[in-house]
């Protein structure tokens, strides 16, 4: 049970990896984002962000993208300019209420709504 709740973290943690991302400039010739807190990317940070899409919070917003990392000091490492391809995602408007706990807002409103009508048939009947 506690790693089920351990993935889930992790899910969540990856949706907020993708809304802090952006772009810090973009390079010419060519129109290359470069993106400043970009997801460091794995095996786990991949079923994550597949999970994201499953449940409609993420969604591609560029499929196989050429993609490298820059070196500490932002500089672009030797050898070819792009080593891979990546899948670069955004976020959903399920996504964002997922992250911002719109439910759970959602749900408190309703709980003190409902609260409030029984507290107004108490005070009336007495």
């Amino acid at each position: 049970m506690w790693d089920e709740w351990e993935r889930e973290r992790q899910v969540r943690q990856v949706l907020r990896g993708i809304a802090r991302q952006r772009v810090a400039l973009v390079a010419q010739p060519g129109n290359v984002w470069v993106i400043e807190r970009a997801l460091q990317r794995n095996n786990d940070v991949e079923a994550a962000l597949a999970t994201c899409v499953m449940r409609g919070w993420a969604e591609p917003l560029f499929e196989d993208l050429p993609t490298n990392t820059l070196t500490s000091e932002g500089k672009v490492r030797p050898g070819p300019l792009f080593t891979r391809t990546e899948s670069h995602y955004k976020l959903t408007e399920g996504g964002w209420a997922v992250i911002n706990r719109a439910q759970m807002w959602t749900m408190l409103g309703v709980l003190l709504a409902g609260l409030s009508l029984i507290a107004t048939f108490v005070v009336a009947a007495g």
